[in-house]
């Protein structure tokens, strides 16, 4: 009979192993190794899928970050130079107070506007009156 601590490798090489012979016992053993053994296989398998994605994400988030502070740059750049063409017609202070109303309210429409679709998350008053209605069955 085969012994818990023999291999299975062992035991089935042998030419006159029977697997009829095995105990029901030794069966359920070498079923849980082998579960465990493709459990730490599969688990491997995604770890190592992880961290090949990880690595790649890593230098596409860096370049977007890059991306992204350059494009603040000269963003602010451009407000500046609206800042100094519009000085010589109506001088810095005005000027400046110009450029600061016209982004102000556009940055606070697209603000309004953005929270107003991230409400949304929480769920229309729709769907809420079909979630109560559907606890409200017995």
């Amino acid at each position: 009979m085969l012994q818990p601590s023999e291999g299975r490798g062992n035991a089935l090489a042998s030419p006159s192993h029977d697997p009829r012979d095995e105990t029901i016992g030794s069966l359920a053993t070498r079923l849980m190794e082998d579960g465990r053994a493709y459990a730490r296989a599969e688990l491997d398998l995604v770890k190592r899928i992880a961290a090949h994605r990880a690595s790649k994400a890593k230098s596409g988030a860096i370049l977007l970050g890059i991306g992204v502070v350059l494009l603040l740059c000269s963003l602010t750049a451009l407000v500046l130079a609206l800042v100094l063409g519009l000085a010589t017609l109506i001088g810095p202070f005005g000027a400046g107070m110009a450029v600061f109303l016209v982004l102000a309210i556009a940055g606070g429409l697209l603000a309004w506007s953005g929270s107003k679709g991230l409400a949304a998350l929480g769920g229309d008053e729709e769907e809420k009156k079909a979630l109560a209605r559907a606890e409200a069955r017995p």
